[in-house]
C-alpha cells in the first residue's frame, strides 16, 4: 500500500470517529432537545391556559371581558390536547362554562369549573414529571455510549500512532544508508523494496541512478567524443537546414545551410534562446512559431519563401521531437527538438511548370473542341446531308467523347487557374431558385436514362446568395452527375437548401448509391483520387476542384455515406 493511502486512510479513520462521535452528541442532543420541547410546546402551555382561565372566572362578575378571556383560552387548551384524560377534563370545563354563560352568579358551578381546571393542572404536572424522567434517561444513554466510542477511537487511535511511523521512517533509514555508500562510489550498492508504496519508487529510481553512475564510471568517454565528433560532421554536410534545440529551447547546433539562410553567424546563434534569437531575426520567429505557442495551428502543408543569395527559394518546415529512453526506465523523455528545411525550390519550379503547360495545353484545346462539337451539330441538323443510322451512332459516339474531352479540359484549365493563383470570383447576388432550375435543366437527360427523378426543397428563408454563381452552378452539377453516375435506377435525388445559422446558407445533394467506404471519405476531395474498383469514368478531379472552389469563397465543403445506404455532398457558403 502506498504511503499517501496509508496516511489518506489513518487521517480518515480519525476523521470518521470524529464525525462518529459528533454525530451520537448531536443524536442524543437532539433526543433532550425533543423531550424538553415536549414539555415546553405542550404541558407548559395548557399550564399557562389553566392559570388565564382561573385568573378570568375571578373576574367574571366584575369585569365584562372576562368572560370572552376565559372562552379564548378554553378554545387554545381544546387545540393543545396531547395527555390521556386531558381531553375530557377539558370537555368538563367546557359544559361547566356554558352553564355559567347562563347563570353567572352560581357559586357551584365557579366552584365546579375551578375543580376540572385543577385536575387539567395535575395531568400536566404528572406529565412534566414522566417526560423529566425521560429526559433523564436520555442524558445518562449519551453519557454511556459517548463513553464507550470514546474509548474506542481512543484504543483506534493509539495503535495508528504507534505503527504509522515505523512503516516510514524504517525505509527512510534503510535508504540513507544506502545513499552514504553511493557517496563512498560503490556504484553497485542496491536498495531492495519489495512494496508497491512511494518508498518502492524511490528505490526503483534510486536503482536506476546507481546504474547509470555504475555505465557512466566503466565508459570511456573517448568512444563518446568522437561519435558526437561524427553526427556533428554529418549534421554539417546535410543538404538541408538543421537546428537543434534542448528542453529548454537552448540552441544546441546549426549546420552551414542554416547559418546560410538565416544570415547570422554561429556565435549569434549557438548556445542562446531560441526565443532571443528570433526577436532579431524574422525567419527564426516564423520556424518557432508552433514551439513557442501552444495555440498556434500546425500547418503540415505550409510552404516558406525565402530569399537566399538574392533567390527566390522555397522550404518546407519539419519540427521533430527527440525523445529517448534513458537506461534502466521504460518511458520515453522529451530532451529537445529540432528544426528542419527542405529546399523544394527546384519542384516548385517543375510544379510551376506543370501548372502552366497544364493551363497553356487545356486553353488551347477548348477552342478547336468546341469547333467539332459546332461540326457536330451541324452533322445532326442534316444541313450537310442526311446520314444512316450507322453513321448517327457514330456521330453520338463522338459528341459524347467530345464532351468529355470538353469537361476534362476545363477541370484542367480551373486546375491550372487554382494552382497558379489567378483564379477569379465574379461574386454578386443571385436567385438560389434559378440555379437549381439549371442544374436540374442540365441534368435531366442523363437522369430520364436511369429513371432518376429529382426532389427539390429551398428553405423559405432562402431568396438570393452573394457569390459567384458560375462556380456555383458548376460545384452543384458536379454533385448531381455524380450522384447520377452512381444511382441505380428508378431511384431519386434529393437538391435541398437550408439556412445554417444566422448567415449561412447550406447546398445539399443526396442520392441513394452505393455510398463510399469509410476509410475513403477523407481521400474523396484529394486531386486524382478515385475510389478502388469503381467503374465509373473520371480523373478524380472533379472534388478536389468543387472542394477549391467553395474554399476560394471562404466556405467549407464535406461529405456522409453509408455503405449501401447513399451519400450525401453538401457546401456551406456565407450568405
Amino acid at each position: 500500500m502506498k504511503i499517501k493511502t496509508k496516511l489518506n486512510a489513518g487521517v480518515g479513520l480519525l476523521f470518521f470517529m470524529i464525525i462518529i462521535l459528533s454525530s451520537l452528541g448531536g443524536w442524543f442532543i437532539y433526543q433532550l432537545k425533543k423531550d424538553t420541547q415536549n414539555i415546553l410546546a405542550a404541558n407548559y402551555n395548557t399550564l399557562q391556559y389553566s392559570r388565564n382561565m382561573l385568573l378570568s372566572l375571578e373576574e367574571i362578575s366584575t369585569e365584562p371581558f372576562a368572560m370572552s378571556e376565559f372562552q379564548k383560552n378554553l378554545d387554545l387548551q381544546r387545540q393543545n390536547i396531547t395527555e390521556s384524560g386531558e381531553k375530557e377534563a377539558t370537555q368538563n370545563i367546557n359544559d361547566h362554562f356554558s352553564e355559567l354563560k347562563v347563570d353567572r352568579g352560581n357559586s357551584n358551578i365557579h366552584s365546579e369549573i375551578r375543580k376540572d381546571i385543577a385536575e387539567l393542572m395535575q395531568l400536566n404536572m404528572n406529565a412534566i414529571q414522566i417526560k423529566s424522567g425521560i429526559a433523564n434517561t436520555t442524558a445518562q444513554n449519551a453519557i454511556a455510549v459517548i463513553s464507550v466510542a470514546g474509548t474506542l477511537c481512543f484504543l483506534i487511535a493509539f495503535i495508528l500512532m504507534v505503527n504509522l511511523p515505523s512503516n516510514i521512517s524504517n525505509p527512510i533509514r534503510e535508504l540513507t544508508s544506502s545513499i552514504h555508500q553511493i557517496a563512498n562510489r560503490n556504484y553497485r550498492e542496491r536498495v531492495h523494496f519489495e512494496s508497491n508504496s512511494e518508498f518502492g519508487e524511490l528505490a526503483r529510481s534510486f536503482n536506476t541512478m546507481a546504474e547509470k553512475l555504475q555505465e557512466y564510471s566503466e565508459s570511456r568517454i573517448d568512444k563518446i567524443l568522437k561519435g558526437k565528433k561524427r553526427i556533428e560532421t554529418l549534421i554539417d554536410n546535410m543538404h538541408d537546414a538543421v537546428i537543434g534545440i534542448d528542453e529548454d529551447r537552448k540552441v544546441l547546433f546549426v549546420n552551414d545551410e542554416a547559418i546560410k539562410i538565416s544570415g547570422l553567424k554561429k556565435e549569434n546563434f549557438v548556445g542562446k534562446l531560441i526565443q532571443d534569437v528570433a526577436v532579431s531575426n524574422d525567419l527564426v520567429r516564423d520556424l518557432i512559431k508552433e514551439i513557442i505557442d501552444v495555440n498556434h495551428s500546425k500547418n503540415e502543408s505550409e510552404t516558406l519563401k525565402i530569399f537566399v543569395e538574392g533567390k527566390e527559394n522555397y522550404f518546407e518546415k519539419e519540427i521533430l521531437d527527440i525523445n529517448v529512453i534513458p537506461t534502466g526506465e521504460k518511458e520515453s523523455r522529451f530532451i529537445g527538438q529540432v528544426i528542419m528545411l527542405r529546399n523544394i525550390t527546384a519542384f516548385k519550379e517543375l510544379d510551376l511548370a506543370k501548372t502552366q503547360f497544364i493551363g497553356t495545353v487545356s486553353h488551347e484545346f477548348k477552342t478547336p473542341i468546341s469547333s467539332i462539337q459546332m461540326g457536330l451539330q451541324l452533322l445532326e441538323n442534316e444541313k450537310v446531308g442526311k446520314l444512316n443510322t450507322e453513321q448517327m451512332k457514330l456521330l453520338k459516339g463522338i459528341d459524347e467523347d467530345t464532351v468529355r474531352l470538353l469537361k476534362i479540359t476545363r477541370e484542367l484549365l480551373n486546375l491550372a487557374q487554382r494552382e497558379s493563383g489567378m483564379m477569379q470570383l465574379n461574386v454578386h447576388p443571385f436567385h438560389i431558385s434559378s440555379v437549381i432550375q439549371e442544374v436540374v435543366d442540365t441534368n435531366q437527360s442523363a437522369a430520364d436514362e436511369k429513371n432518376i427523378r429529382f426532389k427539390t426543397y429551398i428553405d423559405p428563408q432562402v431568396e438570393k446568395i452573394n457569390a459567384d454563381e458560375e462556380k456555383i452552378v458548376w460545384v452543384l452539377n458536379n454533385f448531381v452527375s455524380n450522384g447520377i453516375r452512381y444511382s441505380p435506377e428508378n431511384s431519386a435525388i434529393e437538391i435541398s437548401i437550408d439556412k445554417a445559422g444566422n448567415n449561412s446558407v447550406k447546398f445539399s445533394v443526396a442520392d441513394q448509391g452505393a455510398g463510399i467506404e469509410p476509410q475513403f471519405l477523407k481521400q474523396i476531395f484529394t486531386r486524382y483520387f478515385r475510389i478502388p474498383g469503381t467503374k465509373a469514368e473520371g480523373n478524380g478531379l472533379g472534388l478536389s476542384i468543387c472542394k477549391d472552389f467553395v474554399e476560394a469563397h471562404g466556405g467549407r465543403i464535406s461529405v456522409e455515406s453509408k455503405t449501401g445506404q447513399g451519400s450525401v455532398f453538401s457546401f456551406e457558403l456565407s450568405s
